[in-house]
């Protein structure tokens, strides 16, 4: 397996549209160590969700198509596995935590029934088998009176309920790899704090790789080991993700950093980062945050790799 769990290259999804080619994911590197936590960061639109489905090759098809690229989990290409040998991967290897837990479940059945589903497709377990490890599983991420749980149906749950049914799915058949895309979306913040507390434990209790999908960037200073900040289909930034408020570098990571309330400086207006996440049909040829950067100059005509600045630290800027 070497030294990553996941060793991802040059990753490219293109979208074929009658707008034309999308590039929305355009030459994506990434690494997951074992046991470790990936956080991918960046503001909607800039490719975290399209470079996930890419890795469990669940793009939709047509329009989109992963063209380019290899995606190695432990030494094998995904991008080369037939559609039988990625569906044995798919929840059983790596699984995924997506965003809208009331979207992702089907709500004409019960809990148990949708976790037990993929316990019986992976370990062969008989029917009455599979539910009373769907009952383990609730009890796990701590659902309540899980024996009762079981048996209900999404919209008979809460939203943060709803997000652990999820993760009890995703863990289902001990995967390697657990990719959690916005896990908190809509959920308020108390319960946002547990959902992530419970990610954080499960992570030590079971020794799992993580890639975290995210907008919070205090949530990646503590969890992350390791942080990709994302920008029009790119890289941009990748660093340790205890030192993404201490030392990040690239122009665009720094505007989402003054963009972040801070608690002791209440009283002080927040910096936004001027303009939007630019159209993936209608990407400029030279470094794609220019058209938003403050420190622009002729050179950024040109699209600037992503260079090492020092150990563990890459920024892709002239600068």
């Amino acid at each position: 397996m070497g030294e990553f769990i996941l060793d991802i290259h040059g990753l490219k999804t293109y979208f074929y549209t009658e707008e034309g080619v999308g590039l929305a994911v355009d030459g994506v590197d990434l690494q997951v160590r074992p046991g470790d936590t990936l956080g991918l960061a960046g503001e909607s639109g800039c490719g975290k969700t399209m470079t996930a489905l890419s890795i469990l090759r669940l793009v939709p098809s047509p329009p989109g198509r992963v063209v380019g690229g290899e995606i190695l989990f432990e030494g094998r290409d995904l991008l080369k596995l037939n559609d039988e040998e990625m569906r044995r991967i798919r929840g059983k290897e790596i699984s995924m935590v997506f965003q809208e837990p009331m979207v992702a479940l089907n709500p004409v059945l019960s809990v148990g029934e949708q976790i037990s589903e993929t316990i019986r497709l992976h370990q062969g377990m008989s029917k009455q088998e599979a539910m009373v490890r769907a009952i383990e599983l609730l009890d796990l991420v701590r659902v309540p009176e899980a024996r009762v749980r079981v048996r209900e149906y999404p919209h008979q749950l809460s939203g943060g309920m709803r997000q652990r049914v999820m993760i009890a799915m995703a863990l289902s058949c001990h995967p390697k790899l657990v990719i959690a895309d916005e896990p908190t979306t809509a959920l308020d913040v108390t319960t946002q704090a547990q959902i992530l507390d419970l990610i954080n434990r499960l992570k030590k209790e079971t020794g799992i790789s993580i890639i975290l999908i995210t907008h919070n960037l205090g949530v990646i200073a503590e969890m992350a080991q390791s942080v990709a900040i994302m920008y029009a289909g790119r890289v941009v930034e990748w660093m340790d993700g205890g030192e993404i408020f201490t030392r990040a570098r690239h122009p665009y990571t720094l505007g989402l950093l003054t963009s972040f309330p801070k608690v002791e400086e209440e009283e002080e207006r927040l910096e936004a980062i001027q303009g939007i996440v630019p159209n993936i049909y209608e990407l400029s040829q030279g470094c794609k945050f220019s058209d938003r950067c403050k420190y622009v100059s002729g050179r950024c005509g040109e699209e600037p790799p992503l260079k090492k600045v020092e150990k563990g630290h890459k920024v892709r800027c002239w600068l």
